[in-house]
């Protein structure tokens, strides 16, 4: 028998624990203090929906769980937070009360998984389910997409991690990547690695491109400039700033193609000691980087191949391999430095109408 409730306080604690009685230590991505604060609608952002969250039982033991957010400016509403054990009916259950919750609500359509955000966490993981979890990887056990479309969701979107091989001072560079990064130097732009001294200013200068770029991507949602820097204001803590490139001209942002080093899960739940000195070890000496975000003004376009001349160039010192992350399938940004790449992973986005 299965009983599906709308957690309250009551439920806290059930709601969170699900993930890592599913999980293994290796897969799990969970971040329970961001998730508490979206329960008591205390998160940076909760100011923009309202999310409730939804936990079935069997048997008074929690069995599956997800959560419903509703924005308030444009009735979008997402699907996130769903963690199930490998069964039908558990999975059924918890969907079927967010389905009934939504409908009462106006809701004609479902997206997700979306975990709240556009900010957070979105899409879900579809193959390479045998590999470590990349830094910032949408997470998912092999079974979740299957109980997705089972419950009436079909893939709205694809995206791809392409991974590339591991790089050296002897790989050559390519001839048309160093082409456009040469001619456009010489056309005035500047492509520079970023600085932790001055990156409080541009984490600000990154805000205003970044929102112009993304505005159409799928479940984007705009967040105030303030609070855009309250929620990566961390990042000065773990990105190793030689990996983050920035391109001017005339002293304006046009470009940026920011690579974070693969921490894995390790930043995620409770950070002690340990977890600090392997986050230094791995900031300091790190072989693997995700880039994460990239971006080039729609009026310089060509300044894409310049970013990736100069980040490759830095990946070659290092002796590093890359994972481009999370590109919308089909998007040029796939097919970056073809010649290299050695597979892709892959992620999808389901919707449901109701």
């Amino acid at each position: 028998m299965y009983q599906v409730k709308t957690v309250t306080e009551k439920e806290f604690d059930d709601f969170l624990a699900l993930p890592e009685r599913i999980n293994s230590k290796q897969t799990l991505m969970q971040k329970p203090a961001e998730e508490l604060a979206l329960l008591k609608g205390e998160h940076t952002l909760s100011k923009y929906f309202t999310f409730t969250a939804f936990i079935c039982y069997r048997d008074e033991k929690p069995v599956s769980r997800c959560a419903v957010t509703i924005y308030h400016d444009s009735g979008e509403a997402y699907l996130g937070f769903f963690e199930s054990i490998n069964n039908d009916a558990a999975a059924k259950a918890v969907m079927d009360a967010a389905d009934s919750f939504a409908k009462q609500k106006g809701i004609k359509k479902l997206t997700g998984p979306v975990d709240a955000s556009f900010w957070l966490s979105y899409r879900m993981k579809s193959n390479c389910f045998d590999e470590p979890r990349d830094f910032g990887e949408p997470y998912g056990l092999p079974y979740y997409p299957d109980l997705w479309k089972k419950n009436g969701y079909t893939i709205a979107e694809t995206y791809v991690s392409t991974v590339y091989k591991k790089l050296s001072t002897k790989d050559n560079d390519d001839e048309k990547y160093l082409k456009r990064y040469n001619f456009l130097r010489k056309k005035g732009y500047r492509i520079v690695s970023a600085e932790k001294s001055q990156w409080d200013r541009q984490l600000h200068e990154v805000y205003h491109l970044l929102i112009d770029l993304y505005s159409d991507f799928p479940v984007f949602s705009f967040i105030t400039e303030d609070d855009f820097c309250e929620m990566y204001k961390d990042l000065k803590s773990i990105l190793d700033f030689s990996m983050v490139k920035l391109a001017y001209k005339n002293g304006r942002l046009l470009g940026f193609m920011i690579s974070i080093p693969d921490y894995s899960n390790k930043l995620n739940g409770k950070i002690g000691l340990p977890q600090i000195l392997s986050i230094l070890k791995n900031r300091h000496f790190c072989k693997r980087f995700v880039i994460l975000y990239v971006g080039v003004d729609r009026n310089h376009l060509g300044l894409g191949s310049a970013l990736v001349q100069c980040e490759f160039k830095q990946l070659c010192k290092r002796g590093a391999v890359a994972i481009g992350a999370l590109i919308k399938k089909g998007k040029v940004t796939e097919r970056y430095l073809e010649n290299i790449i050695l597979y892709k992973k892959e992620y999808v986005l389901f919707e449901k109408t109701l």
